[in-house]
């Protein structure tokens, strides 16, 4: 295995573009949980790199051996090294650059349930909404303008692997609620106040599900935009809800209801 001691190694540059995310043909995984979720879901692997203080870990060992008989060189980085290849505050045992899956056309097989981050900016939230669509059963995330990357690392780590399955699209735009109505899907929007109760509202069939970003909730276009509006019953003085812990409740309600 080769071993890399310098911090101005190109392999350093590949990975810190990686991770700030400089083209959308590939992602950056940190962690064996993330590295192991990508070789199961067969995500294809273009560079791995490992402490090499940790090779002989028995849980490392044996993801350099899965990388080796899937045809990914790794090599081993002293700890400066994995510092800076790692963008997480304690660096990572292990990390690498993978393909950005593509399945977003699957999103709408069967009969579609989405869930639309409508400008929801922190990644650990995109990340919990990927992973709380897939637990949930939901087909798909569309993060819309003003949502944070659901392939950027941080949003990656919070999905705990999710994002790795569950087919995502990201949109330049608004949420295309026009695209959606044509291919048979009615929106349902969020709102903290006004709304139908979220446990009288009809989430059967094909729908998405409009979460709005973190404060500021969905603009009035949108909520207008809408062929419903419903509100989560809170007692007071909370007035709003986190937008993974929205997507949660949304998600599972309309699993009850469409199951």
């Amino acid at each position: 295995m080769r071993r890399i001691s310098s911090r101005q190694n190109p392999i350093v540059e590949r990975f810190r573009a990686a991770a700030r995310r400089e083209t959308d043909a590939v992602m950056l995984l940190d962690g064996a949980h993330l590295v192991r979720e990508a070789l199961s879901a067969t995500i294809r692997i273009r560079e791995a790199a490992v402490a090499a203080d940790r090779i002989e870990d028995p849980e490392i060992a044996q993801l350099i051996a899965r990388l080796g008989a899937a045809g990914v060189e790794t090599v081993s980085a002293i700890a400066p090294v994995m510092a800076a290849l790692s963008p997480v505050r304690s660096s990572s045992a292990i990390v690498v650059i993978a393909d950005r899956p593509d399945r977003s056309t699957a999103m709408f097989s069967g009969q579609p349930l989405l869930i639309i981050a409508a400008g929801v900016q922190d990644p650990g939230n995109i990340g919990a909404i990927v992973r709380v669509a897939e637990a949930g059963g939901a087909t798909g995330v569309i993060a819309a303008a003003g949502s944070a990357d659901p392939f950027g690392w941080k949003a990656l780590r919070g999905s705990m692997g999710s994002a790795l399955r569950l087919p995502l699209t990201v949109v330049s735009g608004a949420p295309p609620f026009d695209e959606l109505r044509r291919r048979g899907l009615r929106i349902v929007a969020t709102s903290p106040h006004r709304g139908r109760s979220l446990f009288d509202a009809d989430l059967k069939g094909s729908i998405a599900l409009v979460v709005g970003g973190e404060g500021s909730g969905l603009p009035p276009d949108q909520l207008s935009g809408a062929d419903q509006v419903v509100t989560i019953p809170m007692h007071q003085p909370v007035e709003s809800l986190n937008a993974a812990v929205t997507a949660a409740l949304l998600v599972y309600e309309a699993r009850r209801q469409r199951s």
